[in-house]
């Protein structure tokens, strides 16, 4: 499919080609959301911990006699039962991460630039460009309509560039080998270089 490509300068660069197997497939809410999840997990900490029995500080003294007092048996003021004791099966530090099929990863990308695409949410630029300042940037985006964008390049961002779009409110830079469901669809619109189509589409053919 064909699709036309801007300047920053909501000029007209010309048109570019667009794989149809790339940008051009059914939606697939189930996949995005697989690989949402998969990223999503991939990113916790996995630090959280409660203590066990035998990490409360405090007295190792049974607190009454076994029979006799008329209450229930107790062996430890520590037990989870007492306020301050020990909590039962409480989260341990581990990693929430796990796999997921490289041809699902690949298909969930597809996915996401097929329905920005389907939404005329992708919008093909020719270059971002070189030096540039906060305000600049600012004023062309709101030129342009973008206020809740990613901007994906080839595999190297200008430094200038990707420092005065960090000032942005909404606003997301990534090279082309980052380009992932999650980040694609939390902005509203995706923008990408010519580099970047190239790459994105030798990486998922």
């Amino acid at each position: 499919m064909k699709a036309k490509v801007l300047t920053l300068d909501s000029g007209d660069a010309g048109e570019i080609d667009l794989k149809d197997e790339i940008f051009g497939l059914e939606p697939r809410n189930d996949l995005m959301q697989r690989v949402v999840v998969w990223q999503l997990a991939k990113r916790r900490a996995g630090t959280h911990k409660t203590k066990i029995i035998s990490e409360i500080a405090g007295t190792t003294k049974k607190p009454h006699n076994q029979k006799g007092s008329g209450q229930a048996r107790q062996g430890s003021l520590r037990s989870p039962q007492f306020r301050g004791g020990a909590r039962i099966f409480g989260p341990v530090v581990r990693s929430h991460e796990y796999g997921l099929n490289k041809k699902i990863r690949k298909l969930g990308l597809k996915t996401a630039l097929s329905v920005k695409q389907a939404e005329g949410k992708l919008i093909v630029v020719d270059t971002f460009g070189g030096d540039t300042k906060t305000k600049v940037l600012a004023e062309r985006f709101a030129k342009l309509g973008w206020g809740s964008v990613l901007l994906i390049d080839g595999p190297e961002v200008a430094e200038s560039f990707r420092r005065a779009a960090a000032n942005l409110k909404n606003v997301d830079v990534l090279p082309q080998q980052g380009a992932n469901v999650y980040d694609i669809i939390r902005r509203d619109t995706l923008v990408l270089t010519r580099a970047a189509v190239e790459h994105l589409e030798a990486r998922l053919k």
